[in-house]
């Protein structure tokens, strides 16, 4: 066989690794938390979102929640302030609210140009748009910090309707205030686990600048591939999941436990890891499930 016909077997191999796996989703939505490296490098940005107009293309229906956590940071800075946080949480008062909704959109509407030089349609919006994000204001404690909200209510009625006229909807987490109608800043994971509770979405998959999860995060070669509810709960009571870990795994848990399927923490800095999470028998980061789901396809993760 020659060189080339091997590498053409090779390719045809891959075609079928990825069968069974656009059979089981094909039709489903599924949510991306958009962020970290993954937004910043402009090679990386690319790798993203070609995995997202793949996934369009074959049949998914993928949505795509982002945050802009540290362009929002230079932006403030810039603006004369000093960016606060408390408990994680940025510190929002109304210029600071200001800042990053200004923020929030540009990066948005970045990402839409994006999608659409991939050729697949995408329609840029915020939590405001249709009241899809209705919050309520969240303490840091016992302390105000400002306009930051937590989710209260998903309307999807306008994610539902761009799905439908075959849109790839773009949301930036900026909400409005259930009672006083306010800009509301959202955390973006908390956004993108709220709105996949609400889509009952078959997949919710994290971005970021880690691998997964480790069994000890001081060793990467103890990367868990998969692990169930019960097995996180253990695992977050064992103390060994530190720094922004914790409330990621908390809202994993959280959103399996109302309607998700499966949830996925992965390196976004690796270029096309939503293709190599999605549709091969290996996979790369870590894949969270419910307690009752069965394994996945690939026995040898």
């Amino acid at each position: 066989m020659t060189e080339n016909m091997e590498s053409w077997v090779q390719k045809a191999n891959v075609l079928i690794e990825a069968l069974p796996y656009i059979r089981e989703f094909s039709g489903k939505k599924i949510v991306v938390k958009y962020g970290g490296s993954a937004m910043t490098d402009n090679a990386l940005k690319k790798s993203v979102i070609q995995d997202v107009a793949l996934l369009k293309l074959v049949g998914f229906k993928p949505i795509i929640v982002h945050g802009g956590g540290k362009e929002i940071s230079k932006w403030v800075k810039l603006s004369g302030q000093t960016p606060e946080f408390v408990e994680g949480l940025r510190v929002t008062d109304e210029k600071t609210m200001e800042v990053a909704e200004m923020v929030l959109n540009k990066v948005n509407k970045d990402l839409v140009q994006y999608m659409e030089s991939n050729g697949v349609k995408a329609a840029g919006v915020s939590g405001k748009d249709g009241g899809t994000l209705l919050c309520r204001k969240k303490k840091a404690g016992k302390r105000d910090i400002g306009y930051v909200g937590e989710v209260a209510e998903v309307n999807t009625s306008l994610i539902d309707t761009l799905i439908e006229n075959d849109f790839v909807p773009v949301i930036c987490p900026v909400g409005l205030g259930r009672k006083d109608f306010h800009a509301y800043n959202v955390n973006a994971d908390d956004a993108a686990c709220a709105i996949a509770e609400a889509e009952n979405a078959a997949k919710l998959v994290f971005l970021s600048d880690i691998e997964g999860v480790y069994a000890d995060p001081t060793d990467p070669t103890t990367l868990i591939s998969e692990m169930s509810v019960k097995e996180t709960n253990e695992f977050i009571a064992s103390g060994n999941a530190g720094g922004g870990m914790l409330p990621k795994l908390r809202g994993c848990v959280d959103a399996i436990e109302n309607g998700v399927s499966r949830v996925h923490i992965l390196d976004g800095r690796i270029e096309h890891c939503l293709l190599l999470e999605f549709f091969t028998n290996k996979g790369i980061g870590t894949a969270i499930i419910g307690d009752n789901e069965e394994r996945y396809y690939h026995e040898n993760r």
